[in-house]
């Protein structure tokens, strides 16, 4: 899975590495690089505290959002109106996609500038950073995917949403941080690792990474172990988030 967020490189920053904000200060999902080459992925936390040094996830995907009717659309016009299967609240596609999944339309994709909150079966307007290219008729339905690091929360044990990072230090509920995707970073581990062996999300241990044993699992891989530490300890991981 992807980074579903398209992320952008600037070179002047609101938000320092170590801090966490609870204002926004960057576009979610916007990509810094270091000058040693570590690359984090700005994010916002979920509704519950994170601890440093653990993996994180994109908030659950609802896969219920898939092939949602929308109202027609004209060329050039900036908003769509659709009626969801399940409830969702303001801004959680924010910075995210939505695109027509079938029918006339489909196959085009547009960046979420923001949506209105509605309950299941509502009506949600969703406003676009990009004017509509091909209009969208009557039997036109839609897909949305919400920014992977949009809500992000401690990996769990069975993976229910893509990897998104590790942040450096821990981080109030609902408050926005930066998430490493790339290069040398502590993370939890669980069992034994060696040097050079590929890593994935722990299936035993929430935050944690474990060997990856590609003979008998699909997990994601998530970076290279540079050093050798014991379980429950942390070690040092080149990350390599799948998106980054």
């Amino acid at each position: 899975m992807g980074n579903f967020c398209a992320p952008k490189k600037i070179t002047g920053w609101n938000q320092g590495i170590y801090q966490e904000s609870v204002t926004q200060k960057e576009m979610l999902g916007t990509v810094r690089e270091l000058i040693d080459g570590r690359t984090f992925a700005y994010a916002k936390n979920g509704a519950s505290a994170l601890a440093a040094a653990k993996l994180t996830q994109g908030a659950v995907w609802q896969v219920n959002q898939l092939a949602q009717a929308v109202n027609t659309a004209a060329i050039g016009d900036t908003s769509l109106t659709v009626t969801v299967t399940n409830a969702v609240t303001a801004d959680q596609y924010k910075d995210g996609f939505i695109w027509a999944s079938d029918d006339t339309g489909e196959g085009n994709i547009y960046e979420v500038l923001s949506n209105t909150a509605a309950s299941g079966g509502g009506d949600s307007v969703f406003y676009l950073k990009d004017r509509i290219r091909v209009a969208f008729a009557a039997a036109t339905t839609v897909t949305m995917y919400a920014c992977l690091q949009n809500g992000v929360i401690i990996c769990p044990t069975t993976l229910t949403a893509a990897p998104a990072g590790v942040p450096l230090i821990p981080v109030t509920a609902a408050y926005y941080f930066w998430n490493q995707v790339k290069g040398p970073c502590p993370v939890l581990i669980d069992g034994t690792v060696a040097i050079g062996e590929e890593v994935a999300p722990s299936n035993g241990t929430a935050g944690a990474v474990e060997a990856l044993v590609h003979a008998t699992t699909f997990d994601t891989t998530v970076g290279v172990a540079m050093t050798v530490d014991a379980t429950t300890e942390y070690g040092l991981i080149n990350l390599a988030i799948p998106g980054y």
